[in-house]
């Protein structure tokens, strides 16, 4: 989506998209908003999964539309947005999947970054099969099946070999070692994008082809494209320790925000509401499927659930 820790989770599309995964370099895209002193001002990392993007254009919407201030947003990968944060370069993570190093070294070591709560949703990578192949060969959820079926997921890109399809190059991922070390004959193939994975599932989907693709939820495609998940070897606490060998399957990642630690300190209302903002499940995906399936501008959506749901995030602004 997005564990993105390892877990890139992942995943999506761009914002019209703020496509995919490839984002910019903080060091090179620092916003000169960003933790300004004595201004009404907040910058925000905006991870390149739809998401994270919901997340983003509802907390924008509100800081600019509630609370008066002038909202900044950055697109940064996920390893980079952490010294970008550290730096005072952007005020706040809305979604992380989990990335224990550098908590580690900015949150407990460097007291740089502050933790501002969880964002409510749960997180899960896995791989998938669309549920039509499912029906058609009920044994293939089963990770030990997926070699008897591998010839079923070929492509010019895999070879010989079963296609694992992965989006972004950019996501940290665990699939080329569970690969290695399930001995499976598969060949992970990037489509390059969150994007590019989207538009090439909906159109083995359309023809009813077979495909097996790293994915996660929440993610609003399910909804679009139904599919099942390839059960792999149990997760069990530290069995992801070493990345070469893991041969397990992803945790299920309770999604954290994070703020600049003066930022967290410093930042008035503006602080106060971030670390309030927790939403449900539900909640993203009905803001992801309108920004991402009906096309509607990340604050024209933000708009429609802020009038839906005034319940919701009223509670945040108290």
């Amino acid at each position: 989506m997005r564990t993105r820790t390892a877990y890139s989770v992942a995943a999506v599309t761009s914002l019209a998209l703020l496509s995919g995964c490839g984002a910019a370099d903080m060091t090179k895209q620092a916003s000169p908003f960003a933790n300004a002193q004595g201004a009404k001002t907040v910058t925000l990392s905006v991870q390149s999964w739809v998401g994270a993007q919901a997340n983003v254009a509802v907390a924008q919407y509100l800081l600019e539309h509630r609370l008066g201030y002038r909202v900044d947003t950055v697109q940064v990968d996920e390893v980079p947005a952490w010294d970008a944060l550290s730096q005072g370069r952007v005020d706040a993570i809305m979604e992380d999947w989990g990335h224990p190093d550098q908590e580690k070294r900015y949150v407990d070591d460097k007291k740089t970054i502050t933790r501002a709560g969880g964002l409510g949703v749960t997180g899960h990578i896995g791989w998938y099969v669309p549920t039509y192949l499912v029906k058609q060969h009920p044994d293939i959820t089963d990770w030990k099946n997926l070699n008897k079926y591998s010839s079923l997921f070929r492509t010019a890109e895999s070879g010989s070999k079963g296609q694992l399809m992965d989006g972004s190059p950019s996501y940290v991922t665990n699939d080329k070692a569970l690969v290695t070390n399930l001995k499976l004959n598969y060949q992970v193939v990037f489509a390059g994008s969150e994007a590019a994975q989207i538009t090439q599932m909906k159109q083995f989907a359309k023809e009813k082809k077979p495909f097996l693709t790293y994915w996660y939820a929440p993610q609003w495609l399910f909804k679009k494209v139904p599919m099942t998940e390839v059960k792999l070897p149990a997760y069990k606490e530290g069995c992801d320790a070493d990345a070469a060998k893991v041969a397990c399957a992803y945790p299920h990642t309770p999604l954290q925000k994070y703020l600049n630690t003066d930022f967290a300190k410093k930042g008035g209302k503006a602080s106060a509401f971030l670390k309030k903002f927790t939403w449900t499940t539900e909640d993203q995906n009905e803001v992801s499927l309108m920004i991402a399936d009906q096309k509607l501008s990340p604050a024209d959506a933000a708009k429609k659930w802020v009038d839906d749901h005034p319940a919701t995030w009223k509670a945040w602004l108290s």
